[in-house]
This record gives structure tokens, C-alpha cells and sequence, in this order.
């Protein structure tokens, strides 16, 4: 295992997940992110001997089911991790895997920095951070965001619950992202503008004036002014139809510990301060959309209305 690697796979193992020397483990990982594998293998073996660990070519799009083989492991273990260069957070193997009773994390497009970053965290104090939000947040009927770039959209919550990602992984069935950090909902329906001016792919970390508008119209995104992004949405259309244009997440970040924007969306939806939104696939997160694609953008300096009363955000 590589020395640099070490300690975050410690962390992830020991404090985020708490595997026990009697659980089983199963790291999935693919060819591009191995060596990160490869340390979250090392650090579960110092605590239990059931360990397996299992590598497959990178998919080519996010919510990409993983093969057959990879997915049975995942739902037949007591804890999985899955640090991989597209996400398994929203698919169909991650839910059944969770249904199962196995808990566990994705790590979707982690790289090693930012798994050197991400995991030198408090987890305590992001746990603090979900409470505060979630008090905030959790009865209002309708959440309104609006931002200096020109966003101003709303959401109805409806009957959908917000759900906390604290990188606290203890019990059956629970399920984080790592890096942790986030409070979000799956909306009922969401109407207005975002902008975003952050963090979103296939750009990343977008430049000074570089803004992605976006217009939702009854829980669908019915303009996008990126070419890119509207490309992938309208493939992903193809076989799903409407469902690729869901407005599918409202996540507020959490982790104070991310002081700057890096590029990472895995990272950078997690900063505290900052709101993302995303298109796409949601069902893995208490919506009732499946689709091949989840694309989130980070919007700066938002702030937040519940019921039409501002809230108090995790800063740093």
C-alpha cells in the first residue's frame, strides 16, 4: 500500500465505517482509481481476514450498473467501499446492496489528493454540522435558493425526506459518500434558475465569469446553455426519455473543513457554504426517477430559505 494512501484509508475504515474483526469486507474499485483501492484493502485487512477486493474497467458514464459478479459481492457483505472513476452511489446494485442490510461508502471519482484531503476530516463535527441543518431544513414545505450569479429556484419538498451524508457508516443499511458532508433532499418538484459557478463535469472547476445556466420548469430542466451537458442529457434522453431532465437533488454542504473549490464535484459538493443541484437519477436518494445520469453543480455563496426564512450555513 502506498505510504501517502495510508492514513485515509485508516480513517475510512476504522472511523467511518467501524469495521469490526468479524465483518466482511468488499472493496470494489477499476482500473483507474486501483492503487486507491488497493489501500482500503491493506487497511481492512489489519482488522479482519475476510477481505475481498475486486477491479473492473472504469464504466463510461456515472450510474453505470457495475457487472453482475461486482454487484453480489457488494449485497452479500457486511461493508463495502467503492472508490471507482464513476459513481455506484446511484444505481440499482448500491441500493440492493444496502437493502441488504450491508452498509458501506462510494467514493465516486476520487483522486489520491482528494482522498488525502477529503479524509483528513472531522467527522464528528460534520455530524454536528448535518443536525444543525437538518433542524433547519427538515419540516419546511418549500426551500427557495438564491445566489449572486442569478440563481433563484424553488423546490417543494412534498412528502420526500432530507437525508444526511456524515461519513458516519455504523449501522445496517446506512450508506455515505466519502468525502462526507452534506444534507439533501430528492424535491417533489422545483421551479426557477440556478447558476452554477463552481464545481461541475465534464468541466470541473469552472473559471472566474464562467457560469452554466440552468431553467427548470415543474421538476424538469427544460434549458440548458452548456453544450456539453446538454449532449449528455440528451443521449441519456434516449433511452429514458424525460427522466434524464429531473431535477433530482437539493444538497446543502456540511464540511467546513473544504475551504476551497478544487474541482472535484466529490469533494466540492461537500463545502460548506454551498448548495448543489442535480439532474438525472434520484431514486437512489428517495426520488422515483431512475435514470443513467446524475450531474451536480456546485453553486457559491447561496443562501437558503425555508419556508421563506433564512437559515444559517456551515462556513468555515
Amino acid at each position: 500500500m502506498s505510504d501517502h494512501l495510508a492514513e485515509g484509508a485508516q480513517t475510512a475504515i476504522d472511523q467511518c465505517l467501524s469495521v469490526q474483526p468479524d465483518e466482511s469486507v468488499a472493496v470494489v474499485t477499476d482500473d483507474k482509481r486501483a492503487p486507491i483501492g488497493e489501500a482500503l484493502y491493506a487497511a481492512a485487512t489489519d482488522i479482519t481476514d475476510d477481505v475481498t477486493l475486486l477491479r473492473y474497467p472504469p464504466s463510461e458514464q456515472h450510474g453505470t450498473e457495475p457487472p453482475e459478479p461486482v454487484a453480489a459481492a457488494m449485497a452479500e457483505s457486511d461493508v463495502f467501499l467503492a472508490p471507482t472513476t464513476k459513481s455506484l452511489s446511484h444505481t440499482r446494485a448500491r441500493g440492493a446492496a444496502c437493502d441488504a442490510g450491508a452498509r458501506g461508502a462510494t467514493l465516486p471519482g476520487i483522486t489520491e489528493d482528494v482522498f488525502i484531503t477529503g479524509l483528513d476530516a472531522d467527522y464528528a463535527a460534520i455530524d454536528e454540522a448535518c443536525d444543525a441543518v437538518l433542524d433547519a431544513v427538515g419540516d419546511a414545505d418549500e426551500i427557495r435558493v438564491t445566489a449572486p450569479a442569478g440563481t433563484d429556484i424553488t423546490f417543494g419538498v412534498g412528502d420526500r425526506e432530507w437525508l444526511a451524508d456524515t461519513g458516519m457508516v455504523h449501522e445496517p443499511g446506512d450508506f455515505s459518500n466519502l468525502p462526507a458532508g452534506e444534507v439533501f433532499v430528492a424535491p417533489a418538484t422545483a421551479t426557477g434558475t440556478y447558476v452554477v459557478d463552481g464545481t461541475m463535469m465534464p468541466h470541473g472547476l469552472l473559471g472566474e465569469g464562467q457560469e452554466l445556466r440552468f431553467e427548470v420548469e415543474d421538476g424538469l430542466v427544460t434549458s440548458v446553455s452548456d453544450d456539453a451537458i446538454r449532449k449528455e442529457l440528451e443521449t441519456a434522453a434516449e433511452s429514458v426519455g424525460d427522466a434524464a431532465h429531473n431535477l433530482a437533488e437539493l444538497g446543502i454542504g456540511t464540511n467546513v473543513g473544504v475551504e476551497e473549490l478544487v474541482g472535484s464535484v466529490l469533494l466540492d459538493e461537500k463545502a460548506g457554504g454551498t448548495v448543489h443541484i442535480a439532474i438525472g437519477d434520484n431514486a437512489g436518494i428517495g426520488g422515483e426517477t431512475d435514470a443513467p445520469v446524475h450531474l451536480d453543480g456546485i453553486v457559491r455563496d447561496p443562501t437558503v430559505y425555508a419556508d421563506g426564512e433564512p437559515i444559517e450555513l456551515p462556513t468555515a
